[in-house]
């Protein structure tokens, strides 16, 4: 008690204007999906820190070692010119003559296609932000996670589909996964690592989505327009639609049990309209510590990359006056049937996890090319799991090899079950 009393103390004596002397400003960085919402959070989380530290410092802050996109080439070109890494990746290697020619003249060195992509996870950095969407993310992070580094995960994919192989990987290498999602973000800042068993469960809070009011009628009609206006968020259109149907929130589910050790039954999930609570942690002596802040995706990312400590973000200061209010509500599992499938695929084990992925990537992507409805997103994704995890509940995922095998037998299956509701 003494010792926690005098550091105490002595912090309080310590206070001083924050600054950016920190030791993670030497951190050479690569982000792997530079161009989507995460990743353009993440450069502007970097370039407002360079211009804080140009009087101050001669080594550039948070240097860049690689940035990736998949077929957003100028706007890549433009990301490398501003902030000069070694290599500028495109994954579409069609798109590889663009990307040269953008380049040409600087310092930057141009590469395209899948190997590149791989490459340039497997660089020397010390942070690599893991933000490619879906399941094509998982061997990229991979490369990562085996380099033993600083992983910054934003792609939930890669552990809904994945979780067993990358973890395993983390360990072995000595990784550390940060988590960039604002949910498992909070529930990382406020969960007692020394004392896990103090942990009694994990509350996950949902926005709702845009469709949290809506009716199954009007589900049934929505656009995709509709489902990606999210009422809260600025985010991609995948997870948009994953937070209308609230799969988001079961991926994240699948997400927190590899991340936490908490057993998914103590995982309760919430709707939470205001998105100003982002999780909860329920200790056994009827303590509930939750994280607060504004919907600003700036904040979750800006505590990996500096983690362990902290620094000065942009994002708009939380005012709970102005909020004045703060609602929850239980989700309805009947109108938002997601919810019930992902625990269910948690329960099946084995490559359920994956299956669902898989499938629900399909048809969330024919939902947005107008070749579905938005309730047939689930329609598929049951459809799938109902087909291809017969016999599966205890297969093993040992290597990439394995799960890419079982991701591609249920996208057949989803393309198929799409086909045939895309005639009726």
């Amino acid at each position: 008690m003494d010792q926690a009393r005098s550091t105490r103390n002595a912090a309080l004596e310590n206070v001083t204007t924050p600054t950016y002397s920190l030791a993670a400003l030497d951190r050479r960085i690569t982000i792997l999906g530079s161009t989507g919402s995460v990743g353009c959070n993440t450069l502007d989380l970097i370039a407002h820190a360079r211009a804080a530290c140009n009087d101050r410092r001669e080594a550039p802050v948070f240097p860049i070692e690689a940035l990736t996109a998949n077929r957003r080439v100028d706007l890549l070109i433009e990301q490398a010119l501003e902030f000069r890494p070694k290599v500028a990746v495109i994954a579409d290697p069609t798109l590889y003559e663009p990307l040269r020619a953008g380049l040409e003249g600087s310092d930057v060195d141009a590469a395209a296609g899948p190997e590149a992509l791989l490459e340039a996870a497997q660089r020397p950095a010390e942070w690599v932000m893991a933000a490619i969407v879906g399941a094509a993310g998982l061997r990229p992070t991979l490369e990562a996670v085996k380099r033993g580094c600083l992983v910054a995960l934003a792609n939930k994919e890669c552990l809904v589909c994945a979780g067993d192989l990358l973890t395993r990987e983390a360990r072995n290498s000595g990784a550390e996964l940060l988590p960039v999602d604002s949910e498992h973000n909070a529930i990382f800042q406020v969960f007692a690592y020394d004392q896990p068993e103090s942990v009694e469960g994990l509350i996950l809070t949902a926005s709702g989505g845009p469709f949290r009011d809506w009716t199954q009628e009007q589900m049934a009609v929505a656009t995709p327009e509709q489902a990606v206006a999210h009422p809260n968020w600025s985010m991609g259109a995948k997870i948009s639609v994953d937070s209308a149907t609230l799969m988001n929130k079961g991926l994240e589910l699948i997400e927190a049990c590899h991340l936490f050790p908490v057993p998914p039954d103590k995982i309760e999930i919430i709707v939470h309209p205001q998105s100003i609570i982002h999780s909860l942690v329920r200790y056994i002596d009827g303590s509930v510590l939750a994280q607060l802040g504004t919907p600003d995706m700036r904040t979750p990312i800006a505590s990996t990359l500096a983690w362990p400590e902290r620094m000065v973000a942009p994002s708009p200061r939380l005012n709970l006056t102005e909020i004045a209010e703060l609602t929850f509500e239980e989700p309805d599992l009947e109108r938002f049937p997601a919810l019930s499938l992902a625990r269910e695929s948690l329960q099946t084990g084995g490559g359920a996890p994956t299956i669902l992925n898989a499938a629900n990537e399909v048809a969330v992507q024919g939902f947005l090319d107008r070749r579905v409805g938005f309730l047939d997103i689930i329609r598929i994704v049951h459809h799938t799991l109902e087909v291809v995890c017969r016999g599966q509940g205890g297969l093993r995922l040992d290597t990439f090899e394995d799960v890419n095998a079982l991701d591609e037998q249920a996208r057949a299956v989803a393309r198929a079950r799409m086909a045939t509701l895309a005639k009726s």
